[in-house]
């Protein structure tokens, strides 16, 4: 199995994407304070994934698929700072945050899977 054919690492990184684009219509305050970390918390999810899959012992791939659901949920809380502080709407909250419930259930699933087959490093 190839990473490109992991659902679980294309839909954290799509939603990557989706932060992104939020972030880039921010002005230069929020981007400088909330952004950043927006998008790297955001980034770190798939990330990890990709780092995970890579490694050779299926330990160290839980771990950093823990370290992946650790940054899904710093995602939710900077997502939820956005709303209070009036950046995004609660439309655009919702979508995100249940973009984010999905790749979590998804990210449980996987981390149940790890170690179980041959395919899964």
């Amino acid at each position: 199995m190839k990473l490109e054919e992991l659902r679980v690492y294309n839909r954290a990184d799509e939603l990557s994407d989706a932060v992104w684009d939020l972030v880039a219509d921010m002005n230069y305050f929020e981007k400088d304070t909330l952004g950043k970390q927006l998008v790297r918390s955001a980034d770190s999810i798939s990330a990890n994934i990709a780092e995970g899959f890579g490694r050779y012992f299926y330990k160290e791939n839980r771990q950093f698929c823990f370290y992946s659901r650790g940054s899904l949920l710093e995602t939710k809380n900077w997502l939820s700072k956005c709303h209070r502080r009036n950046i995004i709407s609660s439309e655009k909250l919702e979508h995100l945050m249940s973009e984010l419930e999905e790749v979590h259930i998804s990210l449980n699933a996987y981390i149940k899977t790890i170690g179980k087959s041959p395919n899964h490093s």
